[in-house]
Parts: C-alpha cells; structure tokens; sequence
C-alpha cells in the first residue's frame, strides 16, 4: 500500500499571525587609520643610442631598488612592473631615422612603516629621470577593521528589530536570515572601504641636492559593513 505524497507547503514569505517577522537592515561605518602605503615609482633613461639607453635604464632601475630594498623590513612589497623602450623618430627628414630612445620601469613598493615613507619618497624623487607617485593609503583584505564592521552591522541589526519588537510590546524569538551586502567594493569581505584616503603627489627628480624627508599625514580609510537580517517574533497584542 503506498501513501499519498505529501504536497510542499506553501512559503509564507512575510510570517504568519503565529509567527510574525521582522526585516531589518543593519549598517557600520568606521574610521580607522590605514595599515599599508603604495607608491608608484617610473625609472627613466634617455640616450641616441639604443644600448647606451639599454644601459642607463638598467643602472637607475638597479639604484632605485637597492635603495628601496635598503629600508628593510619598513617595505613589505616590492614589484616590477611596465617595461618598454620607445624609439623617437625625428621630425623632419625622409626615411625611418631615430632621433633618441626613451626607455622606462615602473615599480610599485608598499609600505607599513609610515616614518619611513617620506625619506624614501624624497630619496626616490632625488635620482635622476625618476618620478615617483602616492602615496596611496589602503587597509589590507583581512585587516580586524573589516571583521570589526561585520560584527557592528549584525549587532545594529539585532537591536532594530529587538526596538521594533519592544514598540509592539513582544519579543524576538528566532533569527531566520541574514545576508551579506557588502559585496559592491573590490574587498572580498563585506564592506567597503571607500577611496577618499587615497592621494596623489608627483615628483620629478631634478634636484641635485638632498632633499628633505616629506612630512605625510596618513588618511584615515572609512570602512562600511552592511547586513539584510529576518527575525520572527512572539505575536503581540495589537
């Protein structure tokens, strides 16, 4: 003998009289002060001669990271990265005759040791066909920022809906749901870290003198959690 199959029960999607619920969005938002600094550093040459140009570009590409390298531990990071070596042709005259070749090497070198930032920065900017960008401030992917918003949007969550129940003169009985939304910014973990502590200075070595260590004041980075969360409630007496 087999039995009739059961039939899904139909959701009920916004609760029941029993079993009534609450949506509420929880949100935090955080200033914290920026764990790493990125500078972007283009190495130059320039020369008539293809390897003359080779060779200069080479020489600099090497001082800029011994001395990049000589700050130790205060460098996290350090990455090539563009090469290329143009030729200029010259502007009058017939034929495919090359005026000078223009060479470059962009590197990237993160920092977590501020202090030591604006030395190397002046530094960089002191050696010749050297241009130096940043800083930019950033927290990293698995900074406790991150994990310290998530925590604050969930329990600003819980206590909405906790403040809804106790106007209706009830009480929370039983978390259903709750989804992440924070996943609209390039950071893998739940919020967003907004860009507005990033900057950018410029420098063309030029100087023959040493320059001044810079002063930088690091920015502080806003950092966002947002969270959806359902609750059912103990029917109140209306």
């Amino acid at each position: 003998m087999t039995s009739a199959r059961e039939e899904p029960r139909p959701t009920t999607p916004y609760g029941t009289a029993d079993a009534p619920r609450i949506a509420v969005r929880g949100e935090a938002h955080l200033d914290v002060d920026p764990e790493i600094a990125r500078i972007g550093i283009t190495v130059g040459a320039r020369g008539t001669d293809r390897r003359d140009a080779l060779a200069d570009l080479t020489r600099r590409n090497t001082a800029a990271l011994d001395l990049v390298k000589s700050y130790g531990d205060a460098v996290e990071r350090l990455e090539t990265g563009a090469f290329s070596i143009t030729p200029e042709h010259a502007r009058h005259g017939r034929g495919e005759r090359v005026r000078a070749y223009h060479g470059r090497v962009h590197l990237t070198a993160e920092l977590t040791d501020f202090t030591a930032l604006g030395e190397l920065t002046t530094r960089l900017a002191d050696l010749d066909l050297t241009r130096v960008d940043g800083p930019w401030w950033a927290l990293r992917p698995d900074s406790p920022a991150h994990r310290l918003a998530r925590q604050q949007a969930v329990r600003e969550a819980v206590q909405r809906a906790r403040e809804y129940a106790e106007a209706l003169g009830t009480r929370l009985t039983a978390l259903l749901e709750l989804a992440d939304l924070g996943a609209e910014d390039a950071g893998p973990y739940g919020m967003e870290v907004q860009a507005r502590g990033m900057r950018t200075l410029a420098f063309d070595a030029s100087a023959s003198e040493t320059a001044p260590a810079l002063d930088l004041e690091p920015q502080r980075q806003h950092v966002h959690a947002q969270v959806n969360a359902r609750f059912t409630m103990a029917p109140p007496e209306l």
